[in-house]
Protein backbone atom coordinates (compact mmCIF):
# COMPACT_ATOMS: atom_id res chain seq x y z
CA UNK A 1 0.00 0.00 0.00
CA UNK A 2 1.23 3.52 -0.88
CA UNK A 3 0.67 6.17 1.84
CA UNK A 4 0.47 9.92 0.95
CA UNK A 5 1.28 12.54 2.96
CA UNK A 6 -1.56 15.05 3.40
CA UNK A 7 -2.96 18.52 5.53
CA UNK A 8 -5.91 18.45 6.71
CA UNK A 9 -8.34 21.37 9.52
CA UNK A 10 -10.10 19.95 11.90
CA UNK A 11 -12.09 21.42 14.92
CA UNK A 12 -10.31 21.06 18.03
CA UNK A 13 -12.90 19.03 20.05
CA UNK A 14 -12.61 16.59 16.99
CA UNK A 15 -8.70 15.87 16.84
CA UNK A 16 -9.00 15.77 20.87
CA UNK A 17 -11.94 12.60 20.24
CA UNK A 18 -9.95 11.00 17.65
CA UNK A 19 -6.61 11.23 19.53
CA UNK A 20 -8.25 10.02 22.73
CA UNK A 21 -9.56 7.06 20.57
CA UNK A 22 -6.05 6.52 19.22
CA UNK A 23 -4.22 6.49 23.12
CA UNK A 24 -7.43 4.31 23.54
CA UNK A 25 -6.40 1.78 21.03
CA UNK A 26 -2.81 1.69 21.05
CA UNK A 27 -2.48 3.26 17.50
CA UNK A 28 -1.63 6.11 15.89
CA UNK A 29 -3.67 9.19 15.13
CA UNK A 30 -3.16 8.63 11.59
CA UNK A 31 -4.17 5.04 11.64
CA UNK A 32 -7.52 6.33 13.19
CA UNK A 33 -8.53 8.40 11.11
CA UNK A 34 -8.13 6.08 7.91
CA UNK A 35 -10.18 3.39 9.49
CA UNK A 36 -12.75 6.32 10.32
CA UNK A 37 -12.71 7.45 6.32
CA UNK A 38 -12.90 3.66 5.08
CA UNK A 39 -15.69 3.15 7.28
CA UNK A 40 -17.37 6.46 6.14
CA UNK A 41 -17.00 5.33 2.70
CA UNK A 42 -18.12 1.75 3.44
CA UNK A 43 -21.34 3.37 4.65
CA UNK A 44 -21.56 6.75 3.44
CA UNK A 45 -24.89 8.73 4.99
CA UNK A 46 -27.95 9.31 2.47
CA UNK A 47 -27.76 11.99 0.34
CA UNK A 48 -28.72 15.30 1.71
CA UNK A 49 -27.75 14.15 5.17
CA UNK A 50 -24.31 15.68 5.43
CA UNK A 51 -24.07 19.07 4.61
CA UNK A 52 -21.09 21.16 4.38
CA UNK A 53 -20.36 23.99 7.35
CA UNK A 54 -21.24 27.64 5.60
CA UNK A 55 -18.15 29.51 4.73
CA UNK A 56 -16.55 31.27 7.85
CA UNK A 57 -17.77 34.95 8.51
CA UNK A 58 -14.70 36.47 8.54
CA UNK A 59 -14.61 37.73 4.96
CA UNK A 60 -11.49 35.68 4.32
CA UNK A 61 -12.75 35.74 0.14
CA UNK A 62 -13.11 39.53 0.37
CA UNK A 63 -9.53 40.45 2.43
CA UNK A 64 -7.94 38.12 -0.39
CA UNK A 65 -9.60 39.95 -3.10
CA UNK A 66 -8.85 43.23 -1.54
CA UNK A 67 -4.72 41.98 -1.27
CA UNK A 68 -4.27 41.03 -4.78
CA UNK A 69 -6.21 44.34 -6.32
CA UNK A 70 -3.63 46.24 -4.01
CA UNK A 71 -0.58 43.89 -5.22
CA UNK A 72 -1.73 44.55 -9.46
CA UNK A 73 -2.15 48.00 -8.11
CA UNK A 74 1.24 48.27 -6.93
CA UNK A 75 2.36 46.07 -9.94
CA UNK A 76 1.71 49.04 -12.29
CA UNK A 77 3.79 51.65 -11.09
CA UNK A 78 7.42 51.94 -11.89
CA UNK A 79 10.06 50.33 -9.75
CA UNK A 80 11.24 54.07 -8.51
CA UNK A 81 7.78 55.32 -7.65
CA UNK A 82 7.27 51.74 -5.66
CA UNK A 83 10.85 52.34 -3.75
CA UNK A 84 9.90 55.98 -3.16
CA UNK A 85 6.24 54.48 -1.68
CA UNK A 86 8.46 51.75 0.35
CA UNK A 87 10.80 55.09 2.08
CA UNK A 88 7.97 56.76 2.88
CA UNK A 89 6.24 53.61 4.45
CA UNK A 90 9.35 52.58 6.35
CA UNK A 91 9.85 56.24 7.54
CA UNK A 92 6.27 56.18 8.59
CA UNK A 93 6.47 52.94 10.74
CA UNK A 94 9.78 54.48 12.35
CA UNK A 95 8.16 57.32 13.91
CA UNK A 96 5.06 55.12 15.27
CA UNK A 97 7.93 52.26 16.65
CA UNK A 98 11.06 53.88 16.69
CA UNK A 99 14.48 52.05 16.21
CA UNK A 100 16.52 51.45 19.73
CA UNK A 101 19.50 52.88 19.46
CA UNK A 102 22.29 50.42 18.66
CA UNK A 103 25.46 50.27 20.93
CA UNK A 104 28.42 49.47 18.77
CA UNK A 105 32.15 48.92 19.65
CA UNK A 106 34.85 50.05 17.09
CA UNK A 107 38.28 48.92 17.50
CA UNK A 108 41.37 50.33 15.41
CA UNK A 109 44.96 48.41 15.12
CA UNK A 110 46.39 52.30 15.28
CA UNK A 111 45.34 56.03 15.71
CA UNK A 112 46.10 56.52 12.12
CA UNK A 113 43.58 54.28 11.22
CA UNK A 114 41.05 55.62 13.80
CA UNK A 115 41.99 58.93 11.78
CA UNK A 116 40.91 57.46 8.28
CA UNK A 117 37.95 56.29 9.24
CA UNK A 118 37.02 59.23 11.43
CA UNK A 119 37.58 61.37 8.61
CA UNK A 120 35.60 59.10 6.08
CA UNK A 121 32.39 58.80 8.33
CA UNK A 122 32.25 62.80 8.67
CA UNK A 123 32.66 63.11 5.10
CA UNK A 124 29.48 60.59 4.22
CA UNK A 125 27.40 62.59 7.34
Amino acid sequence: MTLTRISITLPRDLLAAADQRAKALDRSRSRVLVEALHAYLRNPPPAGLVREPAPFAYAAQEVADARHRHLVHDLELSPAERLRRTEELTRLARQVRPRPRRHQVVAFDSYEDFYEWKKVKRAGA
